[in-house]
């Protein structure tokens, strides 16, 4: 795996580290956040979207990111599609 680090949450502590990266091998978007509480993910859980099956399958998850670093994330999105060339 080819990681290409974007930034971390620049409030950073001890013991948080919110986190963009890249995996250029793949092209896609990685991040790491904080876990919803119970109530954020029983309601995105609870979404009826077309063509979506209800509930957040085993596989997948629903993590934070801090809104201050939605540059971070626009970075990661030019990376991304920097690296996937058809």
């Amino acid at each position: 795996m080819a990681l290409l680090f974007i930034g971390i949450d620049p409030n950073t502590g001890d013991d948080e580290s919110p986190t963009v990266w890249v995996d250029e091998e793949r092209h896609e978007l990685v991040f790491q956040g904080w876990k919803p509480s119970p109530e954020l993910q029983a309601e995105c859980a609870a979404f009826d979207i077309p063509g979506h099956a209800k509930g957040i399958p085993a596989h997948e998850a629903v993590i934070r990111i801090p809104a201050r670093m939605v540059h971070m994330i626009r970075e990661a999105c030019d990376a991304v599609e920097r690296t996937d060339v058809h």
